[in-house]
């Protein structure tokens, strides 16, 4: 177990990633963490859709080994043109 900064790597991580409720913005968002975080079950997925339906939030919970690999990842899903925002 590595320690950077005020987390310790591995650990679970949340990442919350919103956009338009289509069917390619969840594929999108699946192929992107599976690139940083390969063998990413599908439970570790949970959607939910605005209350009006245009839009979808999709949480996933990775296993994360770096803060590099975080930010490797945030930084392609903002660059993604489907998604809206990421928390």
């Amino acid at each position: 177990m590595s320690d950077e900064g005020i987390m310790q790597f591995p650990c679970r991580f949340p990442l919350k990633i919103m956009g338009p409720s289509v069917p390619e913005f969840s594929e999108r968002v699946i192929e992107i963490v599976e690139r940083h975080v390969p063998g990413t079950p599908d439970d570790a997925y949970s959607r939910r859709p605005s209350s009006g339906g245009r839009y979808l939030a999709i949480t996933v919970v990775i296993q994360a080994r770096s803060q590099a690999q975080l930010d490797a990842l945030y930084r392609e899903l903002t660059a993604c043109e489907l998604v809206t925002m990421v928390l």
